[in-house]
């Protein structure tokens, strides 16, 4: 098990905790809430129980089934591609192995949905007023939350990288 030790899958954990908690919340969702019908939890905060066929903001959630298949093996695809990349990065290299895992957790709990369900179980709503955002899960929240890290990262090596440009120049 040197692989663990060496690499950052050891951060592998994160993906789990991730992929179970949604799965939880999920399931929590299912069992207290009617579909459709908000639960009001804050001014700009409700649960409402709803099925996404699609993607991201529903994205092709009306076509006509051949979405949950291709969807499916994105995720697959992505999950194993982020794998191989916590396989080869070094485990020192926290920042962006905590954004990888969290992506991770969050493709595996979506694809569960889509494998068991046929559709992704969402239930958080965010709106001001009549404006609503759409409806996501813990899931969707750990990807956006790792690509952002993963944005910062890009940002922090740029910075970087023109630091050390402009040290060799003197």
């Amino acid at each position: 098990m040197s692989v663990f030790k060496h690499t950052a899958l050891w951060w592998t954990w994160l993906a789990g905790l991730v992929l179970g908690l949604d799965l939880l919340t999920k399931e929590i969702a299912e069992s207290v809430l009617e579909y459709g019908q908000p639960v009001y939890v804050l001014p700009v905060l409700d649960f409402t129980l709803l099925y996404n066929k699609g993607a991201a903001f529903s994205f092709l959630a009306n076509a006509s089934g051949w979405q949950r298949w291709f969807f499916t093996a994105v995720a697959i695809g992505v999950s194993i591609m982020l794998v191989s990349w916590l396989k080869k990065l070094p485990r020192d290299q926290s920042w962006l192995a905590i954004a990888l895992t969290l992506i991770l957790g969050g493709a595996l709990g979506n694809l569960f949905d889509r494998l068991v369900h046929g559709h992704v179980v969402d239930f958080i709503s965010v709106h001001w007023n009549d404006a609503y955002f759409p409806a996501f899960n813990i899931a969707d929240s750990a990807i956006t939350v790792g690509a952002i890290m993963m944005a910062l990262d890009v940002v922090r090596e740029i910075r970087e990288e023109r630091r050390n440009k402009s040290e060799n120049k003197q």
